[in-house]
């Protein structure tokens, strides 16, 4: 069995990491497919963001100089931690169906914690004072990465050709 890519010979080094690249990303062959780039990247998004600071309560700044913060590993930032990887770990899986669960959970999941988060955010400073509780870069770039990953499946679900079925 020969696929395009064997067909002719591919250059060692970097040379041919990008050749299997730029094919991967229009055929799926090998472990790349469609949604690969966008999926590695909103997981990496929300790894990264799981470890940046959450909210910013600005109540304590009077009374001890500077503003508490709570990082996104204190609460939902360690389920965002472990949706990153799923999400980056289905970067390399070269089966469709799998491929956009490993986008669309991840992102549908994480987008449900970044609106509760606001949601706590807001009611918080309702009950306190506005500008008392401020989002931080956390929950903003853990609300990209979900963007970035819901937007992969649905690329990947309109775009990716189903392969043909065999009897």
């Amino acid at each position: 069995m020969m696929t395009t890519a064997s067909q002719r010979t591919i250059p060692k080094g970097l040379a041919g990491v990008a050749l299997r690249l730029r094919e991967g990303k229009a055929t799926g062959w090998g472990v790349f497919h469609p949604g690969s780039w966008s999926m590695a990247t909103g997981g990496m998004m929300l790894v990264i963001a799981a470890f940046l600071p959450w909210v910013y309560v600005s109540l304590t700044q009077g009374i001890t100089g500077e503003a508490f913060v709570l990082r996104g590993t204190d609460g939902p930032g360690v389920v965002t931690l472990a949706l990153g990887f799923l999400a980056f770990a289905g970067a390399f899986v070269p089966r469709r169906r799998l491929a956009i669960v490993h986008a669309a959970l991840p992102g549908a999941l994480t987008a449900l914690i970044v609106l509760a988060q606001a949601w706590n955010i807001v009611s918080a400073s309702v009950q306190t004072a506005w500008g008392a509780f401020l989002p931080g870069m956390g929950v903003v770039l853990a609300g990209g990465g979900a963007v970035v990953l819901v937007k992969a499946a649905w690329t990947m679900a309109r775009q990716w050709a189903q392969a043909p079925r065999t009897a």
